[in-house]
């Protein structure tokens, strides 16, 4: 009988610290050290919500740049995050690589031959990267110069400003947030 009553009240004292006191804890140190990233990073315009840090979103007009390519279905959809897992030997694989490929040649307008960097052509491995490299961001700046009729030194400008650096300048690369991109376009007033 001794047994079972310590066996129940570790299991009570465990389960409040590690079903109650704990999870409080962390989400109290996320809300005050995290508040942003802890709130999956929203970003309003107004009162309105219209992406996240966190998520990409599907952009298809010509005159925004594009994000990578989603693996979830319908695309960038958070309740199902995760990559294709198709192998790189894969033929469906190959065969929607080739099919991105010819379909960001005909948007930018280029021949045949043009490499293409690969974040727009391969999705992230969880299929909701919300960032581009910097080199496909301006591979994308002279058909967005051309639709915006901007200059591609403003649409560079651009990008340089809204680059986001590795953690602590050592860890990661250099990449560039679609969303914040494209609302900076929206934004953008020519100086005269």
């Amino acid at each position: 009988m001794v047994q079972i009553k310590r066996s129940l009240l570790v299991f009570a004292g465990l389960s409040l610290i590690c079903g109650l006191i704990y999870p409080l804890l962390i989400t109290a140190i996320s809300q005050v050290m995290f508040f942003s990233e802890s709130n999956a990073g929203i970003i309003k315009k107004g009162n309105i919500i219209i992406g996240s840090q966190q998520i990409g979103q599907l952009f298809t007009g010509p005159k925004y740049f594009h994000g990578r390519p989603s693996a979830t279905d319908p695309p960038y959809d958070a309740s199902n995050s995760g990559g294709s897992n198709l192998a790189p030997s894969s033929a469906e694989l190959l065969g929607q690589v080739k099919m991105r490929i010819e379909q960001v040649r005909r948007e930018n307008k280029l021949p045949a031959n043009t490499p293409i960097p690969a974040d727009l052509v391969l999705a992230s491995a969880s299929g909701l990267d919300p960032h581009i490299s910097i080199e496909a961001a301006l591979f994308q700046a002279p058909r967005i110069a051309r639709e915006k009729k901007m200059t591609v030194m403003d649409i560079e400008k651009m990008i340089r400003e809204n680059t986001q650096y590795p953690f602590l300048r050592i860890w990661g690369k250099e990449r560039v947030h679609v969303l914040n991109l494209n609302i900076a376009l929206d934004n953008f007033k020519p100086q005269r």
